[in-house]
């Protein structure tokens, strides 16, 4: 009889704790469902270098914009003559 009297008590402690706390402090699920993998898990791009699908999406934003960074640069040096050297300015360096 003793033990049922304690589990009482305790579970009115327990009620009037739960019903006296503001909505704010009860713990909600939060963030727990971000673990949940939906498809196949990302990698490093340096891991899987030859299959882009399976990159992790900031990995694949770099290296895009890197590549057309260069691809655009280096159309501009091609087609803009390279690199011209002033004559007057070499004679006065040397």
């Amino acid at each position: 009889m003793a033990s049922t009297t304690l589990a009482a008590r305790q579970a009115a402690t327990l009620l009037r704790l739960s019903s006296s706390r503001p909505a704010s402090l009860i713990q909600r699920r939060g963030l727990a469902g971000a673990a949940d993998h939906h498809g196949a898990a990302k990698v490093d791009f340096w891991k899987d270098p030859m299959s882009p699908s399976t990159w992790k999406e900031e990995h694949f934003v770099i290296i895009s914009l890197s590549g057309w960074g260069l691809l655009i640069f280096g159309g501009y040096k091609a087609f803009s003559g390279g690199e011209k050297k002033d004559e007057k300015l070499v004679e006065a360096v040397n």
